[in-house]
């Protein structure tokens, strides 16, 4: 290849990113999204979000993984915030480098004493190595289709974590950072917000260019003092800093761990995150926001797959748009997600697999004319819990939890309609069968079934008959 068909190709390979449009709300229905072409749901089980600032972690075998269940979500930290092993009980946590292998975007200086092993770090430099990492990261996420959820911030739970951040001021050379752990994000230090803002800015012009991106604005921000205001100076900063770029990405804010109503949003935010989201009452409490509510975390209550499988489930059939169960399989070691999770919390291949079924099931309806509506199903048992999507005549998608089997009854439109039971465990079908609705609300009686069960209803067309 001749140097000036070399220097074509590079700036064809420039424009075809830079025209890539990002991901954004879907126009006609913005509780979900549209990512290249397509109407889509997040989906995934992911490593405990050090793939980058975790130099022992492969995330190229990682992604792979991820890729080959259809996944399509995977979240990591900035480099702002790391843990100390042991932390919360976790085993070969990714996000627990092991001393001198920590990445962060600053650069180290020249003395000796960060407490996670090596030199300070000079908040005043960039460490352009970590950029080149979270950049290759992230383009390499999205040559395999999957959207980062890069973290800005996260909280300060214990001393141990603020005790290894470099904003900490025995971390660094500047003498910036001598507060408290519950006041650094609250506005209260100038010297440390100008780091924050200047960061934000740093990463805003680093990444402009991805399509598969979107940024949260900090983790669990409800622990550790940190205020409304500071979130939103640093949704303010991003919008400012993208207007004079070419690209502008959505923002997501964590709003609570299980479920609150939204009574003031941000008008800088698009994606409301909850941790922890089941029963999913948070996408019920705030639906009417118009915007996609994500249940971006899971965990803490043992590590059968059934406990994060019916989670996702239940969340995405209602109404929402984003499920991330945390995913302990992933190690240093085992970057393929081959370990055994040894944590408070689930994860493994065969989970991996039953949500790459859940992805598949709901992205096969008409998402953009899908709404949550139970009020089709009647007489279903109190120990039986349901969740419906609904394009009403034509499309329905019912998730059924609890019992063996269970009989109820379906109110539709008069039409005929084709039926397929699947299981979610397994992917299997059981086969499809056509019903008649008329005036009176239809009996149904599901095949066997161990925990869980969806159905996917879809209208007859003329063609079909």
């Amino acid at each position: 290849m001749t140097k000036i068909s070399l220097i074509w190709v590079c700036l064809l390979a420039a424009g075809t990113a830079h025209a890539a449009e990002p991901l954004r709300l879907h126009p006609q229905n913005p509780h979900y999204f549209l990512f290249r072409g397509k109407p889509a749901v997040l989906v995934a089980s992911t490593e405990h979000y050090g793939a980058v600032l975790n130099l022992d972690f492969d995330f190229r075998a990682y992604l792979d993984e991820l890729k080959s269940h259809g996944l399509n979500l995977t979240r990591t930290f900035s480099g702002v915030y790391c843990e100390a092993p042991g932390n919360f009980n976790i085993k070969n946590n990714t996000l627990a480098p092991l001393d001198g292998r920590f990445a962060s975007p600053w650069a180290r200086s020249d003395e000796p004493g960060y407490a996670g092993g090596g030199n300070k770090f000079d908040l005043k430099r960039w460490d352009e190595s970590y950029f080149e990492r979270l950049k290759e990261f992230i383009s390499q996420a999205g040559q395999r289709g999957v959207v980062v959820e890069l973290v800005l911030f996260c909280p300060f739970y214990e001393e141990s974590m603020w005790a290894r951040s470099p904003l900490n001021t025995v971390n660094n050379v500047n003498e910036i950072g001598k507060v408290v752990r519950t006041d650094v994000y609250a506005l209260k230090n100038d010297a440390l917000t100008g780091v924050q803002t200047e960061l934000v800015e740093k990463l805003a012009r680093e990444l402009n260019d991805f399509d598969n991106l979107y940024y949260e604005i900090c983790n669990e921000p409800y622990f550790g003092g940190v205020t409304l205001a500071w979130q939103a100076r640093i949704a303010a900063t991003l919008v400012e800093a993208e207007k004079k770029l070419s690209v502008r990405h959505l923002i997501a804010q964590n709003i609570a761990n299980g479920s609150q109503k939204i009574e003031r949003p941000d008008e800088n935010v698009s994606i409301f995150n909850f941790h922890y989201a089941t029963p999913p009452d948070a996408v019920a409490a705030n639906f009417d926001l118009n915007r996609p509510i994500g249940d971006d975390e899971t965990g803490f209550r043992g590590s059968d797959d059934v406990t994060y499988r019916s989670e996702g489930w239940e969340f995405l059939l209602a109404g929402g748009a984003v499920y991330d169960n945390l995913d302990y399989s992933f190690t240093t070691e085992q970057e393929s997600g081959a370990a055994r999770p040894d944590a408070p919390g689930g994860g493994g291949r065969v989970l991996r697999e039953q949500l790459g079924v859940l992805k598949r099931f709901v992205e096969s309806f008409d998402l953009v004319m899908m709404r949550p509506d139970r009020s089709v199903l009647t007489g279903l048992p109190d120990k039986v819990s349901a969740q419906v999507l609904a394009n009403p005549g034509k499309e329905y998608a019912l998730y059924l939890r609890g019992g063996a089997s269970v009989e109820f009854a379906l109110r539709l439109p008069a039409g005929k309609y084709r039926l397929e039971w699947l299981h979610p465990s397994s992917g299997k079908t059981e086969g499809q069968r056509q019903l008649t609705a008329g005036t009176e609300p239809v009996r149904l009686i599901a095949p066997a079934y161990n925990e869980d069960i969806a159905l996917a209803i879809r209208r007859v067309t003329s063609d079909e008959r």
